[in-house]
Parts: C-alpha cells; sequence; structure tokens
C-alpha cells in the first residue's frame, strides 16, 4: 500500500523480463540472453540494496531492452484483445451450458410468482423520454403507439426475434407496415389487434405499455447431482411431447412450471386443492396457490388428465408433472402429460431483472 509507485513497477518489469526470458530461452542468441539476464540480475540486485537511484536507471536500461526484443505494434494490442474476447466468449457459453441459463418467462402460466408478458391498454400519452428509458431499465416496460396513417386493414402480424431477448412483431397492413416491440400473442391478447381489423386514418391501433416477462437463471447443474424435489419451479425442453407443437423455425419451446409430481406419485385435483398420495399437497408453492389469495385461484381440473374430482393419475416412472402456477390458464401436463426425464433442463433459480418484486429468488 505504502510502497512507491516507481518500486511496483520495477517489480513488474522484473517479472515480465524473466517470463520473457523463459519462453524465448531457445530462440535468442547467447549474446542477447546473457544480456538480457545481466540487465535482470542488475535491477534484482537494485532493488535488494534499495538504492533507489540505480533501481530508476537499471528499470530504464531494462524497459529499454524488452521494448527492442518485443516491440510493441498494433498486431500484438489487435492479438491480445482478441484473446480476451475470445476468452470470455468461452467462458460465458460454458457458463451457459453447464452452470446457469437464461431464461424469459414467455407466458402468464406461472402468474403471480413470475410474470409473462403483459399488456396494458391506455388512451394516456407515454411519459417523457428520460422516464421511459428508466422504467425500461428498471421495470422492463416499453411504451408503445400505432396509429393508422390512412385508411386500412390489418393483414398480418409477424414474429421477429433480435438478440434472443428482444420480441418484435411485424404489423403488415394492405398500405403500410409497423415493427412493434411486443409479441403477436400480447397484441392480439392486450390490445386487440388481429388480421382482418379495419383500421381508419389516424386511428390508434395499438397504445399503451409491454412489461416484459420476468428473466431468470436456470440452475443447470443441480439436477445432475440431486433428484427434482416436488414443488420446484423447473424448466424443461417440449420435444417429443405429443400435445405441443414445434415452432418450425426455433424448434420446440421451453416451458417453465411447478413440479407438481413425482414418479410413483398418485395426483388428483378438487379444486381449489391438488392431492399427492391422498394427501393435500405440502410445500409453501402449493400452499399459496390453493390459498386462492393474492391473485392465486387454487388448481383446476384438467383436460386429457386430472379431468375430474374423483379421477387420480399416477405419475410413471421416468416422468414428471407439471403445473402452472396461474392453473385456470395454464397449458401443462393436465393436457400433454408428463415430463420425460430426459428433457429437464434445471430448476428456476433467481429473477436478475426487471427489478420488480419477483426480483431475487424463486419460490
Amino acid at each position: 500500500m505504502f510502497t512507491p509507485r516507481y518500486i511496483k513497477h520495477s517489480k513488474l518489469l522484473l517479472r515480465h523480463g524473466e517470463k520473457y526470458l523463459r519462453y524465448k530461452n531457445d530462440l535468442l542468441s547467447s549474446s542477447t540472453r546473457e544480456e538480457l539476464s545481466s540487465a535482470l540480475q542488475n535491477l534484482r540486485e537494485a532493488l535488494r540494496k534499495r538504492d533507489h537511484a540505480r533501481i530508476k536507471s537499471e528499470a530504464e536500461a531494462l524497459d529499454e531492452r524488452l521494448h527492442k526484443l518485443a516491440p510493441v505494434t498494433w498486431e500484438s494490442h489487435w492479438r491480445e484483445n482478441c484473446e480476451v474476447i475470445l476468452v470470455a466468449i468461452v467462458v460465458a457459453v460454458g457458463i451457459r451450458s453447464y452452470f446457469l441459463q437464461p431464461f424469459k418467462i414467455p407466458t402468464g402460466s406461472m402468474q403471480p410468482t413470475l410474470n409473462g408478458i403483459i399488456g396494458h391498454s391506455t388512451t394516456a400519452a407515454a411519459p417523457n423520454l428520460l422516464r421511459q428509458i428508466g422504467e425500461f431499465i428498471v421495470l422492463g416496460r416499453n411504451y408503445i403507439n400505432v396509429v393508422s396513417r390512412e385508411n386500412d386493414q390489418i393483414v398480418q402480424l409477424e414474429q421477429r426475434k433480435f438478440v434472443f431477448f428482444f420480441t418484435f412483431s411485424r404489423l403488415t397492413c394492405e398500405h403500410q407496415q409497423f415493427l412493434v416491440y411486443a409479441p403477436p400473442e400480447t397484441l392480439g391478447h392486450d390490445f386487440n389487434v388481429f388480421p382482418g381489423r379495419v383500421c381508419r386514418r389516424g386511428e390508434v391501433i395499438a397504445r399503451g405499455y409491454v412489461d416484459t416477462g420476468d428473466q431468470v437463471f436456470v440452475d443447470k447443474i443441480s439436477y445432475n447431482f440431486v433428484k427434482p424435489h416436488r414443488g420446484d419451479v423447473f424448466v424443461f425442453r417440449t420435444n417429443h411431447i405429443l400435445g405441443i407443437r414445434e415452432d418450425p423455425e426455433i424448434g420446440a419451446p421451453f416451458y417453465i412450471k411447478r413440479l407438481a409430481g413425482l414418479p410413483g406419485d398418485t395426483l388428483r385435483i378438487a379444486p381449489p386443492f391438488l392431492y399427492v398420495d391422498g394427501k393435500i399437497a405440502e410445500g409453501f408453492g402449493f400452499a399459496r396457490v390453493m390459498a386462492a389469495k393474492s391473485s392465486y385461484r387454487g388448481y383446476a381440473l384438467g383436460g386429457n388428465y386430472l379431468a375430474e374430482p374423483n379421477r387420480s393419475f399416477v405419475v410413471p416412472e421416468h416422468g414428471y408433472f407439471a403445473m402452472g402456477d396461474n392453473s385456470y390458464n395454464s397449458y401443462d401436463s393436465r393436457y400433454w402429460g408428463p415430463v420425460p426425464d430426459d428433457n429437464l433442463v434445471g430448476r428456476g433459480l433467481f429473477v436478475y431483472w426487471p427489478f420488480n418484486r419477483h426480483w431475487g429468488l424463486i419460490r
């Protein structure tokens, strides 16, 4: 802490020179090797004797010699920067592949535990730009204002993705187009935007704001060492699950649900309660849903599975029964059956953005 800067610089220079000598020892001529070794020894002795004047002079001499042996060029700077970037990419890919993977909640099937993308239609004008930027950073909120420039009719809504997290909609009319920062499902459900809708010149097609879905880190390593626990909020692939359509461009979607049934569990629903092996499901997540308070509504009967209060279902071996906390609006295992264990990705660990009331560990 109290060591003079030139002493620290001299010690770093000494280590750099020793490293260079080790790496290039077999490539240097004997005379160059001896000169460099002598310069290193001189600086080492000056540091040991704490001869300040000699330390400065020997450090300057060594620095000049190293610059002659290894001149700094623009190529070396680019090479070092590229190496740093490549290492960072490799580390990021490694973490994403084996440890933590970011995942965006697309739908409302886990509300209010986790928010999907929610649209709010309003006639009020958007706030000033500074406040919009602040709300986007903190709340993930984006304001939209689509006004028809002429008499027209909506022909098509197409989804467009940018950089994994950003989902836009291309709204195509007969005579005009708009690119809107909101998915087609949100525009249709929350803003009443659909193909065939007629709009007049100056008419508002969609105005309001869209809150992004919670973005979470998924723990991909735990399930390699411990079995999934009943009550976990977990992420899984939906490929090879009959009843879930694969997107022709990006393939089978990822879902996030609560793990309601383990292999061998006998499940039954008598709204608002979920029964496991004849007893009311235990655990904080289940109790919160069944309490039917604070926007929770309890568990609802399903379709192909658990469709009647007196009908039970036994989860097969190597399968897991997934249910959304927003049971009345969740397309889950009640309709398409258990999740194969090969499809498991990991446990939902942490909401890292936006910084709303869900930020933090997932329960």
